[in-house]
């Protein structure tokens, strides 16, 4: 599939410690702590550990052993190219163990928050151009009208808000998913930031995908140009919730015990999209939801809070996707409604679209077309709802059949009988259940 790759700005490894922003006692204190937890004892392991380069990491370990807190082991480590070894002397434990106590963080240095902020900007969502041929590409498993792609490209490009709704299983979430492969180039995404000396973790495995980089040869005479390395290379993120989706869970998470915070998961998914399946399922009524995000779709910006009660921004560049089987004006008032920037009726197919639908997952299933089976579905089963398609039909109806087949031993085929027994398990009949 022919994607868009547009090449984002990469973040630039810092040159010295003065390019890093932080404060020379927490740098040292997260060196110490690595050290410790992780057993490192080289430059070249420690700067891996903590994601700097090695001459910054220099500094750093210079400026400990000043203050007695390394000393060098006098030992060349012969697996490590002879490097240098360091440990930490009994005042460095100490410290190290005094640091823990207070945050237990370590390993990657952070990234400040005003320093992330400028990262954000070379990234943004809204610098994407999405054109119809990705956009098509992207949702070519899709049976779609024209009309929708008009209303969907210029949301998309746009990176504002969409409302999805409609009615159930016509695709809402899949054409979610579809704008996500559509956007189709990567982002770096910061292992933590840093804000007023608090540490929050932002990289999360579960939401981001990682680009594999390519080790560099130590025989090439030319290193591939590297970035900062506090940052991981990722694709754009996307994170979906649905019913469980509740306003704690767009509040930093602070871990007691680790006296750190994990970054909320509209703040991960920065550069990507946030898509809320199932509005109206939620505990939570979509009006206090949608009033939650009320200040970052109009500003750009979000309102974290610490454990102090120190409230603060942080950017917010998310394309969100809000999905719905509810009518808009059932589930927000007129002034929540128009903050959202797209709304967009994702409907049934008609009958042209609903055969296409049909034939395509038929010939994917490898269940042959049958005349009478088609003509009986369409003129006998679909009048009995009003002739009211839907997308998930097909292959709810197809499923059905190949696994009547596969029990009764039977080739794959279709039949007006096969038809009623798929369609049984369609609908249920309303009836009084006596307990």
């Amino acid at each position: 599939m022919n994607m868009q790759t547009t090449s984002v700005m990469a973040p630039p490894a810092p040159k010295g410690l003065g390019e890093m922003k932080l404060p020379i006692v927490m740098m040292r204190d997260i060196l110490l702590k690595t050290m410790f937890r992780k057993n490192v004892d080289t430059v070249s392991q420690v700067a891996d550990a903590v994601c700097l380069p090695g001459s910054v990491t220099q500094e750093l370990i210079d400026i400990a052993r000043e203050q007695k807190l390394l000393e060098a082991t006098g030992t060349l480590n012969a697996n490590s190219g002879n490097e240098m070894g360091y440990q930490l002397t009994d005042a460095g434990k100490a410290r190290a163990l005094d640091a823990l106590s207070q945050s237990e963080y370590f390993g990657a240095m952070p990234v400040p928050l005003d320093v992330y902020r400028e990262q954000v900007k070379r990234q943004s969502i809204r610098n994407i151009q999405v054109t119809r041929d990705q956009l098509t590409g992207a949702m070519g498993h899709l049976v779609l009208p024209d009309s929708l792609l008009d209303h969907l490209g210029p949301a998309v490009s746009a990176g504002r808000s969409i409302l999805m709704y409609g009615p159930p299983g016509n695709g809402k979430s899949s054409i979610s998913n579809g704008i996500r492969d559509a956007l189709g180039d990567n982002v770096y995404v910061p292992r933590a930031i840093e804000y007023a000396g608090q540490v929050i973790t932002v990289y999360d495995p579960i939401v981001h995908t990682a680009i594999e980089q390519e080790a560099d040869d130590p025989n090439s005479l030319r290193r591939r140009k590297r970035f900062d390395t506090r940052y991981v290379q990722c694709e754009r993120p996307t994170v979906v919730t649905g019913g469980e989706l509740s306003l704690s869970m767009l509040d930093l998470v602070y871990n007691p015990t680790a006296r750190t915070y994990q970054a909320p998961l509209q703040l991960k998914s920065t550069g990507g999209i946030f898509i809320v399946d199932d509005l109206g399922r939620q505990q939570e009524p979509p009006q206090a939801l949608i009033n939650r995000w009320i200040v970052p779709l109009e500003e750009n910006k979000d309102i974290l809070g610490l454990q102090s009660g120190e409230k603060f921004e942080v950017p917010f560049d998310t394309l969100v996707i809000f999905s719905t089987n509810f009518h808009p004006n059932e589930i927000f008032d007129q002034a929540a409604l128009r903050r959202i920037f797209f709304k967009i009726k994702i409907g049934g197919p008609n009958q042209e679209d609903f055969l296409k639908i049909f034939a395509m997952v038929a010939r994917k299933r490898g269940m042959p077309l049958d005349e009478a089976a088609l003509v009986h579905l369409l003129k006998v089963k679909y009048p009995t709802i009003n002739n009211v398609y839907a997308n998930y039909q097909p292959i709810f109806l197809i499923d059905q059949m190949i696994s009547i087949c596969e029990f009764e031993g039977i080739p794959y085929q279709m039949s007006p009988d096969l038809i009623d027994r798929a369609w049984a398990n369609m609908f249920v009949k309303d009836e009084t259940i006596v307990k």
